[in-house]
């Protein structure tokens, strides 16, 4: 797909609220394009940046844009409030409103789907983003970061939500631990680390 990888409105070069970008912007010759037969999209939510990286690794490896997932209203930067604010609304079944939301979701074949584990699940955010976009008949890539606690419920959710699209094997990695003031931990020669297991991944699942 031709242009620079990224989709107006949402763009991945936001800054998150806890970190700085670590990586430097790639040029378009340096990463790969999805091509007519498979249109990539990769979806992410990122609030430390792990996520963020991620994402980026697989577009190296397959190309597509890159659609940051952001609320209208900022979750709170503190990490008592946000965890207090993400238990209410996951416990009354709120998922909040985006800034934006993919103008052309039919023009994609595959749609990568990262985001952390919060509160053992789907961060509400990406709750929102399925309930606003139909995925079926796509094929659904999940992704996810998380402090050493694993997915939770956030696969078997988008599995559940996504009941006509093609549903494969999804990847997870140890990321920060806000909660010890561990932010971006996907870096230097762990971000190398991550990015092995993302290759294998993506071979084995042959996307």
């Amino acid at each position: 797909m031709a242009g620079s990888g990224l989709l107006a409105g949402c763009l991945d070069g936001s800054s998150s609220e806890t970190e700085e970008q670590n990586t430097p912007p790639q040029s378009e010759d340096e990463t790969p394009q999805s091509t007519d037969e498979n249109r990539v999209l990769i979806v992410f939510f990122s609030r430390t940046e792990n996520t963020q990286a991620v994402a980026e690794m697989i577009r190296e490896e397959v190309g597509g844009e890159l659609f940051e997932v952001l609320p209208a209203e900022p979750y709170p930067v503190d990490y008592d409030t946000l965890v207090s604010q993400v238990d209410e609304e996951n416990e009354a079944g709120y998922t909040p409103p985006l800034q934006c939301l993919v103008e052309d979701i039919g023009a994609y074949d595959t749609v990568f789907f990262g985001a952390p584990t919060w509160d053992m699940q789907l961060p509400p955010p990406m709750k929102t983003f399925l309930r606003e976009h139909d995925l079926g008949g796509k094929n659904v890539v999940p992704f996810n970061t998380n402090g050493g606690y694993g997915v939770g419920s956030s696969f078997q959710t988008i599995e559940d939500r996504c009941p006509n699209a093609d549903v494969r094997e999804g990847f997870s990695t140890r990321g920060g631990l806000e909660r010890d003031g561990v932010y971006l931990a996907i870096k230097e020669d762990r971000r190398e680390e991550v990015r092995a297991e993302v290759t294998d991944w993506l071979q084995r699942i042959r996307i």
